[in-house]
């Protein structure tokens, strides 16, 4: 089952012609570019603090935010980060702090190897991690946010491997649920080829899943150019309950950064049911998400 929502800003009737609309994409992608190579540089900066995996006590989360959801401890359980491909943990740097601001203290970010050569090997590793965060905390049901590959792992984990046990709501960020073809020199790489249309991988994900008891929200970008088509990050199948996101203005980098996104992401692990996403309109550096 899936529910898509469109969440674009309104324009008045005067900002509908062609011309315009073609300068206000224009303006938007100079933008979001620029904000990309801003990000991809800090990223950079901040690369070699994520290489190795986190121990307990690397960090101390900041003290929550006056309008920290009020939510019963039971009802939050352990939040899993897992980043994409060729990235590491440091990728989650200000969402986790955003995370914790707001009332989420267990937070775990996960690195896999960049040797890794099969989404089903880093699957089998994210069930083990999340055995053990479960076992250390006490919490039956974990709640996992999925950057690019980083989501597919998880969806793998919980639609093949029996995860849906112990994920509540999978959040994913720019990942390419029904494959990705961007980038075909990259084709060299095995777990690559597994991000591809038709892929074995994804045709497994294709397959039924009925009473999946995960919740799975998708955010996805209107200019992110990892993702090509860009509804390839959105998830479309019969069994699994689905949510699809659609944020504008926002590049592949930027997911996992943006403040307005951060709320988004909050609400869909704050939610206890079904309710409705918001990403609500917010700007950053002239950066319009809506």
């Amino acid at each position: 089952m899936k529910v898509t929502k469109a969440l674009t800003p309104f324009l008045p009737l005067c900002q509908r012609l062609l011309p315009t609309r073609l300068a206000g994409l224009s303006a938007a992608l100079l933008k979001a570019t620029a904000l990309e190579i801003a990000i991809l540089t800090g990223h950079l900066l901040l690369y070699p603090s994520g290489i190795f995996q986190e121990r307990r006590g690397d960090t101390v989360p900041p003290p929550p935010s006056p309008d920290a959801a009020r939510l019963p401890t039971e009802a939050k359980p352990p939040v899993v980060l897992l980043h994409g491909f060729i990235d590491n943990r440091s990728v989650f740097v200000l969402l986790r702090r955003n995370l914790a601001q707001h009332g989420r203290q267990q937070i775990e970010s996960l690195n896999y190897s960049p040797l890794t050569c099969d989404i089903r090997t880093a699957a089998e590793l994210l069930g083990r991690h999340i055995d053990e965060i479960c076992a250390r905390t006490g919490s039956e049901r974990v709640d996992i946010v999925g950057h690019s590959l980083g989501g597919l792992i998880a969806r793998y984990y919980v639609q093949r491997l029996g995860g849906d046990l112990r994920v509540r709501t999978l959040v994913t960020l720019g990942t390419p649920h029904a494959g990705t073809r961007v980038a075909p020199l990259a084709n060299a790489h095995p777990i690559v080829r597994q991000m591809r249309p038709g892929s074995e991988v994804l045709e497994e994900l294709s397959r039924p899943a009925p009473g999946c008891r995960t919740r799975f929200v998708s955010f996805w970008s209107d200019l992110d150019h990892v993702m090509d088509p860009l509804e390839t990050a959105c998830i479309d199948h019969a069994d699994l309950l689905a949510e699809n996101v659609r944020v504008t203005g926002v590049g592949h980098l930027a997911l996992p950064v943006h403040p307005a996104v951060a709320t988004g992401i909050r609400q869909a692990l704050d939610s206890p049911d079904t309710a409705r996403t918001e990403v609500p309109a917010a700007r950053a550096g002239g950066l319009t998400v809506a």
